[in-house]
């Protein structure tokens, strides 16, 4: 099939149904295929992936490239690819469909509100893959490691929790440590400055991105800090 636009794509994805969509940000409500109002926070296991399996959360998850590898490695979990770009999802739904990846949705909402569409422990693991690392200091505050946003994590996640976070951002890793250091709800379980030199390279961490290939090809570390709730 030709190239799409993103209009086509929109429309697209309203009848995939394992996508689930956030239009009013003002409005925490979810519409599920076809537009159907659809109240999943607490219950994602029961409503959607019909199991009890853990539950993994991809944050800005772009086209899905992880969510879809991490449920292929893992098919005994459930995965949740969210991003706030609806042509970037469509791109992720539509391989996990093709695919029959059961255990493979993604959910369209700003990660600000994350807290309102899970409930409490309902979250099991957090991948944070190659996010935007807002380099300017003013917008420190976006930056997915932030004080605010590991409060926000801490509302949905189970206790003993993983959080990980893989970035070719030197200056986000360090960021993520000062945070780190500054409180004492995360523990520091794993920190490696150059993935593709260490010692042992964990299964998930041989996932490349498409993103992170380029920046493979242009010399630039790969670095990985895992950290659990306590």
């Amino acid at each position: 099939m030709g190239r799409r636009n993103k209009l086509e794509k929109f429309v697209e994805l309203l009848g995939f149904p394992n996508v689930y969509q956030n239009f009013d940000f003002l409005n925490p409500q979810l519409q599920g295929v076809n537009g159907e109002i659809v109240q999943p926070r607490g219950k994602w296991r029961e409503q959607h992936f019909k199991n009890q399996n853990p539950l993994v959360l991809e944050l800005a998850c772009g086209g899905g490239e992880y969510t879809l590898g991490l449920s292929e490695m893992y098919p005994d979990k459930n995965f949740i690819g969210i991003d706030v770009k609806g042509n970037r999802i469509w791109k992720g739904a539509r391989k996990a469909l093709a695919a029959n990846r059961t255990n493979a949705a993604f959910l369209r909402t700003r990660i600000e509100q994350v807290h309102l569409f899970f409930g409490p422990g309902e979250v099991d693991e957090i991948w944070i893959t190659f996010p935007d690392p807002f380099l300017k200091k003013s917008k420190a505050n976006r930056r997915l490691t932030n004080h605010n946003f590991l409060a926000l994590y801490e509302q949905i996640v189970k206790p003993g929790a993983l959080l990980h976070l893989k970035t070719d951002s030197p200056e986000l890793f360090e960021f993520t440590h000062e945070v780190l250091g500054q409180q004492n709800k995360w523990k520091l379980e794993k920190s490696i400055q150059d993935i593709y030199n260490a010692d042992v390279i964990l299964p998930e961490l041989q996932l490349k991105t498409h993103y992170e290939k380029m920046h493979l090809i242009a010399g630039k570390k790969i670095t990985y800090i895992q950290v659990k709730l306590v």
